[in-house]
């Protein structure tokens, strides 16, 4: 399968999604030769009012000029999407839809089910976009491209270096299949397992998904490496930076999600602190 069919989501409240991110998405999509969509959302906000929170703060009159701001933001994000990507050949277009402050993951969600991938720009461990990434993730049933908002696209992200992180678990397989159509483009793939980390990690696991990966066309070089006691996240770090990584392809939330956050464990350390695009499945 190829991805043909890419949706972005344009984040308007309470920080924009900014143009370099957006400009980011797009370029991605031409790199695969996908057409993309944009979707932004235009956030409602329920006002449980009276009249001492009326004379004080005048409640009604904040959430609606709220409303007009993410109206704006969503408005000056398409607008900027849809000339980028009409002019990288990639626009397949664009969808502004209104919807609860509350229900915006959700609805996210939703409209992902029906595309190949859906690029969410992110950004530091308060942005909103961590609960869309989250969202999508667990509960769209398609892969999700984490970029960070401001980073620029890595050109080999098409013909550079993946990684693949593999543990033998049911995300993982279902990450290393979303990924394929990446993979199949990329210079290197390196099978990444790290070993003394889980119990389930042990060493030897990696040669099935290389083979696997092989048959597909896609060659690859297997690496384990022993975690010595060290945080994930650390191990994570020191190998991406001394591989010199354009893209990471790993299944979320191998074990229990609170015990993830707990420990801070690899895919909360993905999810929220990665300097390269990570692709994510469950």
């Amino acid at each position: 399968m190829n991805l043909q069919d890419i949706l972005l989501h344009i984040d308007t409240y309470p920080e924009p999604t900014s143009d370099a991110a957006i400009d980011a998405a797009v370029d991605v999509a031409a790199l695969l030769g996908a057409q993309i969509t944009a979707l932004a959302l235009r956030l409602t906000i329920p006002v449980k009012s009276n009249m001492i929170a009326e004379h004080l703060i005048g409640l009604t009159d904040l959430a609606r000029e709220e409303e007009a701001r993410s109206l704006a933001a969503a408005t000056h994000g398409l607008d900027r999407f849809k000339a980028r990507a009409e002019s990288r050949g990639v626009f397949r277009g664009v969808l502004l839809e209104t919807t609860q402050f509350a229900n915006f993951a959700q609805h996210v969600a939703q409209r992902a089910r029906a595309r190949d991938l859906c690029i969410v720009p992110v950004g530091g461990a308060l942005d909103g976009q961590n609960e869309v990434a989250e969202t999508l993730i667990f509960h769209s049933g398609r892969p999700v491209l984490l970029m960070r908002r401001e980073a620029k696209v890595n050109a080999k992200l098409a013909g550079g270096v993946a990684v693949l992180a593999w543990d033998g678990s049911v995300p993982a397989a279902q990450a290393m299949a979303d990924a394929l159509p990446i993979l199949r483009g990329m210079r290197q793939v390196r099978v990444l397992t790290i070993v003394n980390e889980k119990a389930s990690a042990t060493a030897g696991l990696a040669q099935d998904a290389a083979r696997h990966l092989q048959a597909h066309g896609v060659e690859t070089v297997i690496d384990e490496v022993d975690a010595k006691g060290e945080f994930i996240s650390r191990v994570l770090d020191s190998y991406l930076a001394r591989t010199e990584a354009d893209l990471m392809v790993m299944g979320a939330y191998g074990r229990s999600r609170l015990r993830e956050v707990i420990l801070g464990g690899a895919t909360e350390h993905m999810l929220r602190r990665a300097q390269l695009p990570v692709l994510m499945s469950h």
